[in-house]
Order: structure tokens, then C-alpha cells, then sequence
């Protein structure tokens, strides 16, 4: 069986979830990276327990979104913890997204697209003009253009983001049921990766409950 890329999102401030979601997500049939989002980075001891975890993938979905000098500096900040992917938002703009390519090392940049907690509802209501598979669209051109190293969508919008983006794709919003929570575009892992998503981001479907069953269960959804 090909070994399917799995990003598991770790959506907690303590460390000894972290401990017990690695150990208990370890499994030969997957490659899986881990991502920490701001709750982690922000915490008290999230930044020093990264600083010391070695031989694993790590994603840090920062989500940078500002002027080019403070992105530049917020990798700059980071360069210590040697992080293997790093998430800025496409919406920052080219200079910024230029900048911080130029800087990288060998972090790979990542462009968040629009977040997938989004619809066109609400993105009519922030003020965008554009649906979202246009938005979408014109966010990977603006990727490609700054030669960004992966792509964060939606995994509905894989298709059209291929059309412009030949790197890696990376995909949240995916269930292994209908259950929703606070997503709006979401995907099976078997449908995502039909589309062409080169990684999966899974949070609470895998790290809430009995975390090695729910590993399991992906694994045969996958296999299947």
C-alpha cells in the first residue's frame, strides 16, 4: 500500500497531549507530519517542547499575515526551531511572499489560500467580490509567482489550484464522516486524495477518543 501523507493537527496548549498524540499516532502505513497552530506556538511551554522534538516532520501553521519586514522577521524569530513547513497567508501579497521565500532556508513556505472555515456567504461578508473558487484561484497564481513551496486549500478546490500550482498540496477541512464542526468545504480523506491532495490535514477525527482505533480506522478508510 502507498504510504498516504498525514498531517495531524495538534489543537491543544499542553504538552503531555502532544506527547501522547505522537506516541499513539505512530503507525508504518502513513507518513505523518504534525502541525501546531498558534494555541501551541503561543503557549507557555509549546515553544520550548518544539525547540526538542527531533526526527519528525513538523508544520508551523502560523498563518503569518503582514507587512514583508515582520513576516520576515517572524522567520527570522523562528529559524532556531528548524521547522520543516511554515504557513503564510497568501493574502499578505507578492512582496511579502517574495520576502519571505528569500529567507526561508529550507523551511518550505506554505501559502494559505482561503481558510476553509469560509463559504461565499462569508466571504461576501468580509468584502471580497470574488466566489471562492475565483478568490481561490487567483491566490495560487500569486503563489506561483512568489515560487512558494506547497499550497494550503480546500480540498474541493484541488483541481483548479492544480491548473496554476505544480508543488505540494496540502489539504484541511477532511472528516472521515459528515460531521462538520466549524468547517464549511470538507472532503473525505479518500475523495482529497482522488483530487490530487498530496498531504491530508486531520485534527479532532483522529485526536479525540481513542486516538490509535481512530488511526486505525484511517487506515483501513484508506486501504479500502
Amino acid at each position: 500500500m502507498k504510504k498516504y501523507k498525514i498531517f495531524i493537527a495538534c489543537d491543544t496548549n499542553k504538552v503531555s497531549n502532544i506527547k501522547k498524540i505522537i506516541k499513539e499516532t505512530q503507525n508504518s502505513k502513513l507518513k505523518i507530519g504534525y502541525k501546531f497552530g498558534l494555541e501551541f506556538l503561543n503557549s507557555k511551554n509549546g515553544r520550548n517542547f518544539l525547540s526538542k522534538l527531533k526526527k519528525k516532520i513538523i508544520f508551523a501553521d502560523l498563518k503569518i499575515h503582514d507587512i514583508p519586514n515582520t513576516c520576515m522577521s517572524t522567520i527570522k524569530a523562528i529559524k532556531d526551531l528548524k521547522v520543516n513547513f511554515l504557513t503564510i497567508h497568501i493574502s499578505s501579497g507578492l512582496e511579502a511572499l517574495k520576502a519571505v521565500k528569500k529567507i526561508s532556508g529550507k523551511t518550505k513556505i506554505v501559502g494559505v489560500t482561503t481558510l476553509t472555515s469560509l463559504n461565499n456567504k462569508s466571504l461576501k461578508e468580509i468584502g471580497y467580490d470574488k466566489n471562492v473558487q475565483k478568490l481561490v484561484l487567483h491566490q495560487a497564481k500569486l503563489a506561483n509567482k512568489a515560487k512558494l513551496d506547497a499550497l494550503v486549500c480546500s480540498a474541493h478546490e484541488i483541481s483548479i489550484v492544480k491548473k496554476v500550482f505544480k508543488k505540494e498540496i496540502i489539504t484541511p477541512g477532511i472528516r472521515l464522516n459528515s460531521k462538520a464542526n466549524d468547517q464549511k468545504r470538507i472532503l473525505t480523506p479518500k475523495q482529497a486524495i482522488k483530487n490530487g491532495s498530496d498531504w491530508l490535514v486531520i485534527g479532532r477525527p483522529i485526536t479525540k477518543g481513542n486516538i490509535k482505533n481512530n488511526i486505525k480506522k484511517l487506515v483501513d478508510h484508506l486501504s479500502q
